[in-house]
């Protein structure tokens, strides 16, 4: 249609695989709930979303519990999620102390606290599958390129899969503690930049499974059954565990501050404020660096992302029908093939129309751009031909590949 916006994935695609093959530019990945969720076992995924996680843990408390979770989700307002209700259950044991609220008090709500993280650990704790998964995929890609910066991995989640495919494929990574016995987590390793490029950098923002407190120290256990430290409330939570997110946030910030980094965005709803606040912030301050958020849902379902990209023309939003590039809006229509060589690999990112469906971006899929990555090296790039000229197409972000 005349005067249509639109997006042509081949051109921004044939951009990212020379990014991800290069190994020169600084890149960040922040993985979301979504990602696990790509993993499937027996036709369910491998863990649930925050949505299947609120459900599932509120199904496994005991019925006691279960109703004074009810009564907190009436207080915080729209469907709360468990992360919401661990937040208010913690902030209660903290301030009533012999008073009772819901005919709980302070003591009481400790313990209240203490079984949710616990049921969230049992729903979180799946082993990561033997063979081939997308986070095998992403550990491949990660070591199998020579790079001038580390690879950062930033995630809420708790669960220990990437951690897993790092250790099967033996490459070497840092989570911010250090020591063999019972590491412990050292803040200062994380401000500063001193391993070499090749360990990648995995930032826990939310906790993780296998943390604990030994004394007044943060200790990374091993253990899955350790699930005390998992999404404190990074606002009103206790000075001693208050170090490591305040750290780890920091991180993220620093990363996107500096010069000419890329974060891709992949499982993210945008619907973490804490995160979102970051991202706010660092794209302002810098409008060198880049986000790249690969979207499983149309645009018109990913409206929490959107709105944070109006004001933010460095933040690309890819829907599977939309894309929101550099501020503008419009509809994916790939190019006229250049060759037979280039229909191979848009397959890896384009779901051809049929007459059941339209065409279709796929890499708002973990486990699609996973593969995506791993193939970035794999096959020829050749250059995708222009649209038709009856439409307007938006020119990709500057982001060359050689950049520092």
């Amino acid at each position: 249609m005349p005067g249509m916006t639109i997006h042509n994935p081949d051109r921004y695609m044939v951009d990212l695989r020379q990014i991800l093959s290069q190994g020169r530019k600084r890149i960040g990945l922040l993985i979301g709930a979504g990602a696990p969720m790509s993993i499937l076992v027996n036709g369910n995924p491998l863990i649930p979303d925050v949505q299947g996680l609120t459900a599932s843990v509120i199904g496994s408390l005991n019925v006691g519990d279960a109703k004074i979770i009810k009564l907190l989700r009436a207080d915080l307002g729209v469907k709360p999620n468990i992360e919401a209700v661990l937040t208010r259950v913690r902030r209660l044991a903290e301030a009533i102390g012999a008073a009772r609220v819901h005919d709980l008090n302070s003591e009481e709500y400790n313990g209240l606290g203490e079984r949710i993280c616990n049921e969230i650990g049992e729903q979180v704790k799946a082993d990561l599958p033997n063979g081939p998964n997308p986070f095998t995929d992403l550990v491949s890609w990660i070591g199998g390129t020579h790079r001038d910066h580390p690879i950062e991995i930033f995630t809420p989640n708790y669960d220990l899969l990437i951690d897993e495919a790092f250790e099967r494929a033996r490459q070497p990574f840092f989570d911010g503690f250090t020591g063999s016995h019972v590491p412990f987590f050292d803040p200062v390793s994380i401000s500063t930049d001193q391993l070499p490029a090749r360990w990648s950098r995995l930032w826990k923002l939310h906790g993780s499974l296998g943390w604990d407190l030994a004394g007044e120290i943060v200790v990374r256990t091993g253990s899955k059954s350790a699930t005390r430290l998992i999404y404190p409330d990074h606002l009103k939570y206790d000075e001693v565990t208050r170090l490591p997110y305040s750290a780890l946030f920091e991180r993220l910030r620093n990363f996107l501050t500096t010069p000419d980094s890329l974060l891709i965005c992949s499982g993210f709803s945008f619907g973490d404020a804490h995160i979102c606040a970051v991202l706010d912030e660092a794209l302002f301050a810098n409008s060198n660096t880049a986000i790249f958020a690969f979207q499983f849902k149309a645009l018109d379902n990913e409206q929490q992302a959107t709105r944070l990209a109006v004001n933010h023309p460095n933040l690309s939003i890819y829907g599977r029908d939309e894309a929101m590039i550099g501020g503008i809006r419009g509809k994916w229509q790939p190019g006229q093939l250049p060759n037979e060589e280039w229909n191979e690999i848009r397959q890896t990112f384009w779901r051809n129309s049929s007459d059941e469906s339209p065409g279709e971006f796929l890499l708002g899929d973990f486990a699609k751009l996973a593969r995506f990555f791993a193939l970035a090296k794999a096959q020829q790039i050749a250059s995708p031909a222009s649209p038709a000229q009856s439409t307007t197409e938006v020119a990709p972000m500057t982001l060359k590949a050689g950049n520092a």
